[in-house]
């Protein structure tokens, strides 16, 4: 084992077969770490990630992570290869004040002109992508809402999706959603619109995939669920 950081965990979404694992070094330092295993796609699996009891780290938890080298790919400047030989340590959660410690105020999230049918300045022509330094944000949005549709219906596909609707600097950005226990809760509700409050996204840059890279929300923290104690 070469090293271990300390993280604030900020993401564990959704990603092929396993997950996407994302935290940020506490402090003001705006350190991103994004986990992952050796696989070609790079996804961390439930034996890689767990604590020592069993249990998956939890978005808002503080999490000693071993790793074993940096391993940038491409603009995912923030990868670093983990020690799959040992289990992952809690040692304390944060709140709502930990969160505005860590709150990051970019311009813009990376480059906007590219949409999707369904979404909004949602992609990045992968030609462009490259010159990008960085793959993760965290950021705080007061007009958070969620919609839940089957964007393919018209073409027979009954698969749902979950979008998050917002503002960010004067831009309106539509996302796919990648958080699994927002899609779980989401996706037990009717098809619609559905408004929250103050919140914190962790905005990601997956995969490239048909020439675009996309930008996904893959984490949702509301401050009225950490305000009356929620778990998640």
């Amino acid at each position: 084992m070469a090293l271990v950081k300390t993280l604030v965990c900020l993401a564990n979404s959704r990603k092929l077969l396993g997950r996407c694992v994302a935290g940020m070094v506490g402090g003001d330092s705006g350190e991103w770490v994004r986990p992952v295993s050796a696989r070609l796609s790079r996804e961390v699996s439930d034996n890689e990630r767990q604590y020592k009891d069993g249990t998956d780290p939890k978005i808002l938890d503080i999490v000693e992570v071993p790793l074993l080298r940096p391993q940038s790919h491409d603009f995912q400047s923030e990868n670093w290869l983990l020690d799959p030989d040992y289990y992952w340590k809690k040692t304390g959660r944060v709140g709502w004040r930990g969160l505005l410690s860590l709150e990051q105020r970019p311009s813009s999230l990376w480059i906007n002109g590219s949409s999707t049918y369904h979404g909004n300045d949602d992609r990045i022509p992968i030609e462009e992508a490259g010159a990008l330094s960085d793959s993760l944000k965290l950021i705080r949005v007061t007009d958070l809402a969620l919609h839940v549709h089957v964007p393919g219906a018209m073409f027979g596909d009954q698969k749902r999706a979950l979008r998050a609707r917002f503002s960010h600097k004067g831009n309106e950005y539509i996302l796919r959603v990648t958080d699994p226990e927002y899609e779980q809760e989401y996706f037990a509700k009717s098809d619609g619109v559905y408004e929250l409050g103050e919140s914190f996204l962790t905005v990601s840059l997956g995969e490239p995939y048909g020439g675009y890279v996309y930008k996904l929300v893959a984490a949702i923290i509301e401050r009225a669920t950490i305000q009356t104690g929620s778990r998640r």
